[in-house]
Protein backbone atom coordinates (compact mmCIF):
# COMPACT_ATOMS: atom_id res chain seq x y z
CA UNK A 1 0.00 0.00 0.00
CA UNK A 2 1.41 3.35 -1.02
CA UNK A 3 1.33 6.53 1.02
CA UNK A 4 -1.33 8.03 -1.27
CA UNK A 5 -3.59 5.03 -0.79
CA UNK A 6 -3.11 5.14 2.97
CA UNK A 7 -3.97 8.86 3.00
CA UNK A 8 -7.02 8.21 0.84
CA UNK A 9 -8.34 5.52 3.17
CA UNK A 10 -7.61 7.66 6.22
CA UNK A 11 -9.41 10.71 4.82
CA UNK A 12 -12.30 8.61 3.52
CA UNK A 13 -12.69 7.02 6.97
CA UNK A 14 -12.58 10.43 8.66
CA UNK A 15 -15.12 11.87 6.19
CA UNK A 16 -17.53 8.96 6.51
CA UNK A 17 -17.18 8.66 10.27
CA UNK A 18 -17.71 12.35 10.92
CA UNK A 19 -20.65 12.45 8.48
CA UNK A 20 -22.33 9.58 10.32
CA UNK A 21 -21.72 11.42 13.60
CA UNK A 22 -23.27 14.60 12.16
CA UNK A 23 -26.37 12.71 11.07
CA UNK A 24 -26.81 10.74 14.27
CA UNK A 25 -26.02 13.14 17.11
CA UNK A 26 -28.55 15.25 18.98
CA UNK A 27 -26.05 17.89 20.11
CA UNK A 28 -26.10 20.69 17.54
CA UNK A 29 -22.76 22.19 18.55
CA UNK A 30 -20.91 18.90 18.18
CA UNK A 31 -22.74 18.26 14.92
CA UNK A 32 -21.60 21.59 13.48
CA UNK A 33 -17.97 21.00 14.43
CA UNK A 34 -18.01 17.46 13.06
CA UNK A 35 -19.49 18.90 9.85
CA UNK A 36 -16.39 21.10 9.70
CA UNK A 37 -14.21 17.98 9.94
CA UNK A 38 -16.26 16.29 7.22
CA UNK A 39 -15.80 19.22 4.85
CA UNK A 40 -12.07 19.41 5.53
CA UNK A 41 -11.66 15.66 4.91
CA UNK A 42 -13.50 16.07 1.60
CA UNK A 43 -11.10 18.87 0.69
CA UNK A 44 -8.23 16.51 1.47
CA UNK A 45 -9.76 13.89 -0.83
CA UNK A 46 -9.96 16.52 -3.59
CA UNK A 47 -6.27 17.30 -3.11
CA UNK A 48 -5.44 13.61 -3.45
CA UNK A 49 -7.46 13.53 -6.69
CA UNK A 50 -5.29 16.41 -8.05
CA UNK A 51 -8.29 18.74 -7.99
CA UNK A 52 -6.58 21.52 -6.08
CA UNK A 53 -8.95 24.24 -7.26
CA UNK A 54 -11.97 22.23 -6.14
CA UNK A 55 -10.30 21.64 -2.76
CA UNK A 56 -9.64 25.35 -2.26
CA UNK A 57 -13.19 26.15 -3.38
CA UNK A 58 -14.50 23.55 -0.93
CA UNK A 59 -12.65 25.23 1.92
CA UNK A 60 -13.49 28.81 0.95
CA UNK A 61 -17.16 28.35 0.08
CA UNK A 62 -18.34 25.53 2.32
CA UNK A 63 -16.07 25.82 5.33
CA UNK A 64 -15.63 29.57 5.13
CA UNK A 65 -19.15 30.48 4.07
CA UNK A 66 -21.82 27.89 4.62
CA UNK A 67 -20.46 26.58 7.91
CA UNK A 68 -20.14 30.12 9.27
CA UNK A 69 -23.77 30.75 8.26
CA UNK A 70 -24.82 27.61 10.13
CA UNK A 71 -22.88 28.76 13.20
CA UNK A 72 -24.49 32.23 13.06
CA UNK A 73 -27.95 30.70 12.66
CA UNK A 74 -27.27 28.49 15.67
CA UNK A 75 -26.00 31.37 17.77
CA UNK A 76 -28.84 33.70 16.81
CA UNK A 77 -31.60 31.18 17.34
CA UNK A 78 -33.57 31.47 20.52
CA UNK A 79 -33.07 29.21 23.50
CA UNK A 80 -36.69 28.03 23.32
CA UNK A 81 -36.13 26.69 19.79
CA UNK A 82 -33.02 24.83 20.88
CA UNK A 83 -34.79 23.38 23.93
CA UNK A 84 -37.66 22.21 21.70
CA UNK A 85 -35.25 20.51 19.29
CA UNK A 86 -33.39 18.75 22.08
CA UNK A 87 -36.64 17.62 23.75
CA UNK A 88 -37.86 15.78 20.65
CA UNK A 89 -37.59 12.00 20.98
CA UNK A 90 -35.27 11.05 18.15
CA UNK A 91 -34.68 7.34 17.76
CA UNK A 92 -32.42 6.26 14.93
CA UNK A 93 -34.81 3.54 13.76
CA UNK A 94 -38.51 4.23 14.15
CA UNK A 95 -41.62 3.46 12.13
CA UNK A 96 -41.80 7.07 10.92
CA UNK A 97 -38.33 6.80 9.40
CA UNK A 98 -38.93 3.45 7.73
CA UNK A 99 -39.53 4.82 4.17
CA UNK A 100 -36.36 6.92 4.34
CA UNK A 101 -34.33 4.00 5.68
CA UNK A 102 -35.67 1.70 2.94
CA UNK A 103 -34.84 4.26 0.26
CA UNK A 104 -31.34 4.72 1.67
CA UNK A 105 -30.86 0.93 1.77
CA UNK A 106 -31.98 0.65 -1.88
CA UNK A 107 -29.52 3.34 -2.92
CA UNK A 108 -26.75 1.60 -0.98
CA UNK A 109 -27.54 -1.73 -2.66
CA UNK A 110 -27.54 -0.05 -6.07
CA UNK A 111 -24.24 1.70 -5.36
CA UNK A 112 -22.58 -1.50 -4.16
CA UNK A 113 -23.94 -3.33 -7.23
CA UNK A 114 -22.44 -0.74 -9.58
CA UNK A 115 -19.06 -0.74 -7.81
CA UNK A 116 -18.84 -4.55 -7.76
CA UNK A 117 -19.84 -5.03 -11.41
CA UNK A 118 -17.82 -2.11 -12.78
CA UNK A 119 -14.65 -3.03 -14.65
CA UNK A 120 -12.79 0.24 -15.06
CA UNK A 121 -10.04 -1.31 -17.16
CA UNK A 122 -12.48 -2.23 -19.95
CA UNK A 123 -14.36 1.05 -20.25
CA UNK A 124 -14.07 2.41 -23.79
CA UNK A 125 -13.33 6.01 -22.84
CA UNK A 126 -10.62 4.87 -20.41
CA UNK A 127 -8.96 2.78 -23.13
CA UNK A 128 -9.03 5.69 -25.59
CA UNK A 129 -7.64 8.06 -22.97
CA UNK A 130 -4.82 5.65 -22.14
CA UNK A 131 -3.96 5.17 -25.81
CA UNK A 132 -3.84 8.91 -26.44
CA UNK A 133 -1.85 9.55 -23.24
CA UNK A 134 -4.48 11.99 -21.96
CA UNK A 135 -3.53 11.66 -18.32
CA UNK A 136 -3.56 14.70 -16.09
CA UNK A 137 -0.21 15.69 -14.68
CA UNK A 138 -0.08 18.06 -11.72
CA UNK A 139 1.21 21.40 -12.95
CA UNK A 140 1.02 24.99 -11.83
CA UNK A 141 -0.98 25.87 -14.94
CA UNK A 142 -4.06 23.87 -13.87
CA UNK A 143 -5.30 26.37 -11.29
CA UNK A 144 -3.98 29.31 -13.29
CA UNK A 145 -6.03 28.31 -16.33
CA UNK A 146 -9.16 27.96 -14.22
CA UNK A 147 -8.60 31.42 -12.73
CA UNK A 148 -8.03 33.05 -16.11
CA UNK A 149 -11.14 31.38 -17.56
CA UNK A 150 -13.27 32.39 -14.56
CA UNK A 151 -12.24 36.03 -14.86
CA UNK A 152 -12.56 36.24 -18.68
CA UNK A 153 -14.87 33.78 -20.44
CA UNK A 154 -17.03 32.82 -17.47
CA UNK A 155 -17.19 36.14 -15.61
CA UNK A 156 -20.98 36.53 -15.92
CA UNK A 157 -21.84 33.09 -14.43
CA UNK A 158 -19.20 33.66 -11.73
CA UNK A 159 -20.82 36.96 -10.73
CA UNK A 160 -24.30 35.38 -10.89
CA UNK A 161 -23.17 32.73 -8.40
CA UNK A 162 -21.76 35.43 -6.11
CA UNK A 163 -25.10 37.29 -6.19
CA UNK A 164 -26.91 34.01 -5.46
CA UNK A 165 -24.65 33.39 -2.45
CA UNK A 166 -25.30 36.93 -1.21
CA UNK A 167 -29.04 36.32 -1.46
CA UNK A 168 -28.59 33.09 0.52
CA UNK A 169 -26.66 35.03 3.19
CA UNK A 170 -29.42 37.63 3.47
CA UNK A 171 -32.07 34.90 3.62
CA UNK A 172 -30.19 33.03 6.35
CA UNK A 173 -29.83 36.22 8.37
CA UNK A 174 -33.54 36.96 7.94
CA UNK A 175 -34.56 33.44 8.98
CA UNK A 176 -32.32 33.44 12.05
CA UNK A 177 -33.46 36.75 13.52
CA UNK A 178 -35.86 36.84 16.42
CA UNK A 179 -39.44 37.91 15.87
CA UNK A 180 -40.56 40.81 18.04
CA UNK A 181 -43.77 40.04 19.97
CA UNK A 182 -46.41 42.71 19.53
Amino acid sequence: MTLVQALFYLMAFVALGSAVFVASTKNLVRSIFMFFITLMALAGLYVLALADFVAITQIVIYVGGILVLILFAFMLSGRENLNYISAIQNKFISIRKLPALLLAALFLIGLINVVVKMDTGNLEWVKISMEQKNDIQPTIEMTGNIGVNLMTHYLLPFEAVSILLMIALIGAAHLSRKEVAV
